[in-house]
């Protein structure tokens, strides 16, 4: 596991480097998210009997992490495609498996950076609980490797930046932000209410959540089990694409 190592160590190194951008800067995005949200909401809005800007928080949280471990293993194989040092990981005995864990990893690892970034940044605004910390450490890792692996089979498949853009744009930033990270989904129509049920993403914030106060929409077995399935689908998708060399090595 070498590979695994040194590549890994690569992949760290990379969004640390400039983790004022990679790490600082979508800390403050959320920041400014719960000081607008919870500013015009906090008085009038509660959700399972928790204040708006509590019931945020997690939100939030989960939001950066898995939309950062997506950014960063996307970034990195859309970039070595399209300055051509993508050869110099593929001539290395590297196997398949090695490459996918660690920007699998690395990706988590930059996702949780963010995710506990902004936890102790926004932690000052409201009184949080930590009910269940096992159930929020779960869902944070394996959500995390689900974006980071979505964010490789975009990064393959992706042969310029702007369409790894269109990508995040029109797939994972609708499932994100219409995944219950603002809102209770029982707050939604019925028809929404059950489309909402469709979006694995919303599994991943509901769990999350569910570690904090100890209530959910759904429940956090059910969650867990959807993550779940969803992570092995994606993982064994990547997986493939990366031993069949499409768009890499042919």
């Amino acid at each position: 596991m070498s590979g695994f190592r040194t590549l890994l160590y690569k992949e760290v190194l990379r969004f640390w480097k400039v983790s004022f951008q990679t790490v600082a800067a979508p800390v403050l995005t959320a920041l400014l998210y719960l000081l607008i949200f919870s500013h015009v909401l906090d008085a009038q809005v509660q959700v399972h009997n928790v204040r708006y800007a509590a019931f945020l928080i997690p939100g939030l949280v989960m939001m950066s992490v898995l939309q950062n471990a997506f950014a960063n293993s996307s970034s990195s194989l859309i970039q070595s495609k399209v300055m051509g040092s993508v050869i110099f990981i593929l001539l290395p005995p590297i196997s398949y498996v090695e490459f996918f864990l660690a920007y699998v990893v690395a990706a988590m690892l930059r996702g949780l950076m963010v995710g506990l970034g902004v936890l102790v940044v926004t932690g000052w605004f409201a009184s949080l609980s930590f009910v269940a910390p096992g159930w929020i450490l779960v869902f944070a890792i394996i959500g995390g490797g689900i974006m980071g692996s979505l964010g490789m089979i975009a990064g393959i498949w992706a042969d310029k930046f702007d369409q790894l853009s269109g990508f995040q744009n029109f797939l994972i930033m609708p499932l994100t932000m219409l995944s219950g990270v603002f809102y209770s989904i029982h707050s939604l129509p019925v028809f929404w209410q059950r489309v909402s049920h469709f979006n694995p993403v919303f599994y991943m914030i509901d769990g999350f959540r569910f570690g904090f106060f100890g209530v959910s929409d759904v429940a956090p077995a059910t969650s867990l089990a959807v993550v779940a399935v969803s992570f092995l689908v994606v993982a064994l998708t990547t997986l493939a694409l990366l031993r069949s060399g499409y768009k890499l090595r042919y």
